[in-house]
């Protein structure tokens, strides 16, 4: 691809980037429940993920799904049940008192990669992290050319742009914990996080 379609496709999709949401949201309680590796892992699993449509992109699969109101319907649903599970629990997290095996009977089976896992899979459940393959990218996309190592150069540019920014923000968060780094100022996150986790699930289930 040429250059200045890749930087074009950059100055596109970093204001999407920025806005916050689902990786946002679990960047910060990872680093506010953890420390900054685990916001890290957080980050480096949301990349994944996007590599994940990324692929599917390539087969033609997310525009399969984009195109089928029952298959996206599907993918919302599963997208926003697994939002709103990981919002209560991150919620559940900050009550004094929980027992660690209480805990575990909440736990999904990816939930043992921690921090990873848990960004991969909100992003490969996350159907606008679909459409970003399926609407903005065939934008940038030459038809004369061969379309997947296009995605892959698109891909890599998208994931670029989605770690610094992750990173930085979990940097900053690291900062401001280190000053504030109290019990009281953890449950507070934790409890703000899992209610954004549950308001991201039910927008994600819900849109139309």
């Amino acid at each position: 691809m040429q250059w200045h379609q890749v930087l074009a496709f950059v100055a596109a999709v970093t204001p999407l980037t920025l806005i916050p949401g689902t990786s946002f949201t679990l960047v910060t309680q990872q680093v506010i429940a953890g420390s900054r590796a685990d916001g890290v892992r957080a980050a480096l699993g949301s990349a994944c993920g996007l590599m994940v449509h990324a692929a599917f992109g390539a087969i033609g699969l997310s525009a399969l799904v984009m195109s089928s109101a029952q298959a996206l319907t599907v993918v919302k649903l599963l997208g926003g049940i697994y939002l709103i599970w990981l919002g209560v629990t991150t919620w559940r997290s900050t009550r004094r008192g929980v027992k660690p095996a209480a805990r575990r009977r909440w736990r999904l089976p990816w939930t043992r990669l921690g921090g990873f896992g848990q960004g991969l899979w909100s992003n490969v459940l996350n159907p606008k992290a679909a459409s970003v393959y399926l609407t903005l990218v065939p934008q940038f996309l030459t038809s004369s050319r061969s379309i997947a190592p296009q995605i892959a150069t698109l891909a890599v540019a998208h994931v670029a742009v989605v770690l610094v920014w992750l990173l930085f923000w979990a940097s900053v968060v690291a900062a401001a914990r280190t000053a504030i780094d109290t019990p009281r100022f953890r449950r507070g996150m934790s409890r703000l996080a899992g209610a954004v986790l549950v308001g991201l699930g039910i927008r994600t289930a819900t849109a139309s």
